[in-house]
Protein backbone atom coordinates (compact mmCIF):
# COMPACT_ATOMS: atom_id res chain seq x y z
CA UNK A 1 0.00 0.00 0.00
CA UNK A 2 2.88 2.47 0.99
CA UNK A 3 4.46 1.40 -2.77
CA UNK A 4 1.43 2.73 -4.32
CA UNK A 5 1.29 5.94 -2.72
CA UNK A 6 4.99 6.57 -3.01
CA UNK A 7 4.36 6.22 -6.73
CA UNK A 8 1.43 8.56 -6.95
CA UNK A 9 3.59 11.27 -4.88
CA UNK A 10 6.56 10.95 -7.06
CA UNK A 11 4.41 11.41 -10.35
CA UNK A 12 2.57 14.39 -8.97
CA UNK A 13 6.03 15.67 -8.22
CA UNK A 14 7.01 14.71 -11.49
CA UNK A 15 3.63 16.42 -12.41
CA UNK A 16 3.59 19.75 -10.64
CA UNK A 17 7.67 20.51 -11.34
CA UNK A 18 8.40 19.35 -14.23
CA UNK A 19 7.83 23.30 -16.24
CA UNK A 20 10.62 24.06 -13.56
CA UNK A 21 12.95 21.50 -14.53
CA UNK A 22 12.28 21.94 -18.25
CA UNK A 23 13.59 25.90 -17.25
CA UNK A 24 16.36 24.97 -15.01
CA UNK A 25 17.57 23.33 -18.36
CA UNK A 26 17.00 25.67 -20.58
CA UNK A 27 18.99 27.99 -18.35
CA UNK A 28 21.61 25.22 -18.10
CA UNK A 29 22.18 24.54 -21.57
CA UNK A 30 22.09 28.76 -22.32
CA UNK A 31 24.98 28.81 -20.01
CA UNK A 32 26.61 26.22 -21.83
CA UNK A 33 26.08 28.27 -25.18
CA UNK A 34 27.11 31.49 -23.78
CA UNK A 35 30.30 29.97 -22.52
CA UNK A 36 31.55 28.30 -25.64
CA UNK A 37 30.68 31.51 -27.44
CA UNK A 38 32.83 33.48 -24.82
CA UNK A 39 35.81 31.04 -25.04
CA UNK A 40 35.46 30.83 -29.19
CA UNK A 41 35.93 34.54 -28.93
CA UNK A 42 38.45 34.78 -26.13
CA UNK A 43 40.64 32.46 -28.53
CA UNK A 44 40.68 34.82 -31.33
CA UNK A 45 41.44 37.78 -29.51
CA UNK A 46 44.82 38.98 -28.76
CA UNK A 47 45.97 39.82 -25.33
CA UNK A 48 47.60 43.09 -25.69
CA UNK A 49 49.55 43.07 -22.51
CA UNK A 50 50.91 39.51 -23.39
CA UNK A 51 53.69 38.78 -26.44
CA UNK A 52 51.19 37.23 -29.35
CA UNK A 53 49.07 35.53 -26.79
CA UNK A 54 45.03 35.51 -27.06
CA UNK A 55 43.03 36.25 -23.99
CA UNK A 56 42.23 32.86 -23.45
CA UNK A 57 45.16 31.92 -22.82
CA UNK A 58 46.35 34.91 -20.96
CA UNK A 59 46.02 35.34 -17.24
CA UNK A 60 46.79 39.63 -17.10
CA UNK A 61 43.92 41.72 -16.12
CA UNK A 62 43.10 43.49 -19.26
CA UNK A 63 42.70 39.63 -20.57
CA UNK A 64 40.47 38.97 -17.85
CA UNK A 65 38.77 42.51 -17.99
CA UNK A 66 37.71 41.60 -21.96
CA UNK A 67 36.58 37.74 -21.21
CA UNK A 68 34.02 39.59 -18.44
CA UNK A 69 33.12 42.52 -21.47
CA UNK A 70 32.82 39.81 -23.93
CA UNK A 71 30.63 37.65 -21.49
CA UNK A 72 28.50 40.45 -21.11
CA UNK A 73 28.02 41.14 -24.48
CA UNK A 74 26.72 37.43 -24.76
CA UNK A 75 24.52 37.82 -22.20
CA UNK A 76 22.36 40.41 -23.60
CA UNK A 77 22.40 39.29 -27.04
CA UNK A 78 24.84 40.64 -28.78
CA UNK A 79 26.15 38.67 -31.82
CA UNK A 80 29.71 37.76 -32.63
CA UNK A 81 30.02 39.72 -35.43
CA UNK A 82 29.27 42.62 -33.64
CA UNK A 83 31.86 41.50 -30.43
CA UNK A 84 34.45 41.53 -32.64
CA UNK A 85 33.44 45.34 -34.98
CA UNK A 86 33.18 46.79 -31.48
CA UNK A 87 36.65 45.30 -29.78
CA UNK A 88 38.31 46.17 -33.70
CA UNK A 89 36.73 49.83 -33.77
CA UNK A 90 38.40 50.06 -30.07
CA UNK A 91 41.77 48.93 -30.28
CA UNK A 92 41.86 48.24 -34.03
CA UNK A 93 43.16 45.32 -36.09
CA UNK A 94 45.92 44.64 -33.93
CA UNK A 95 43.43 42.96 -31.64
CA UNK A 96 42.39 40.09 -33.54
CA UNK A 97 44.71 37.72 -33.81
CA UNK A 98 43.74 36.39 -37.42
CA UNK A 99 43.48 40.43 -38.98
CA UNK A 100 42.20 40.68 -42.29
CA UNK A 101 43.57 41.45 -45.50
CA UNK A 102 42.90 45.78 -45.64
CA UNK A 103 44.80 48.18 -46.80
CA UNK A 104 45.63 49.26 -43.07
CA UNK A 105 47.04 45.42 -42.71
CA UNK A 106 48.78 44.38 -45.66
CA UNK A 107 52.01 44.99 -44.29
CA UNK A 108 51.51 42.49 -41.40
CA UNK A 109 50.40 39.95 -43.67
CA UNK A 110 53.13 40.75 -46.19
CA UNK A 111 56.35 41.90 -44.14
CA UNK A 112 57.97 38.34 -43.16
CA UNK A 113 57.70 37.75 -47.20
CA UNK A 114 59.18 41.01 -48.12
CA UNK A 115 61.86 40.77 -45.40
CA UNK A 116 63.12 37.00 -46.58
CA UNK A 117 63.11 37.81 -50.01
CA UNK A 118 65.31 40.89 -49.38
CA UNK A 119 67.99 39.07 -46.77
CA UNK A 120 68.27 35.96 -49.30
CA UNK A 121 69.20 38.49 -52.12
CA UNK A 122 71.61 39.55 -49.27
CA UNK A 123 73.19 36.46 -48.85
CA UNK A 124 72.90 35.70 -52.20
CA UNK A 125 75.19 39.04 -52.92
CA UNK A 126 77.37 38.74 -49.98
CA UNK A 127 78.35 34.78 -50.88
CA UNK A 128 78.85 35.83 -54.33
CA UNK A 129 80.95 38.86 -53.83
CA UNK A 130 83.51 36.60 -51.09
CA UNK A 131 83.93 34.01 -53.94
CA UNK A 132 85.63 36.23 -56.32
Amino acid sequence: MTRKYNIIIIFSFLFFFSNEFEIFAKSINNETNINNRTREISQNIRCLVCQNQSIDESNSELAKDLKILIREKLIVGVSNEEIYGYLRERYGDYILLKPPLNLNTILLWFLPFIVLIFGSILIFKIIKSNQK
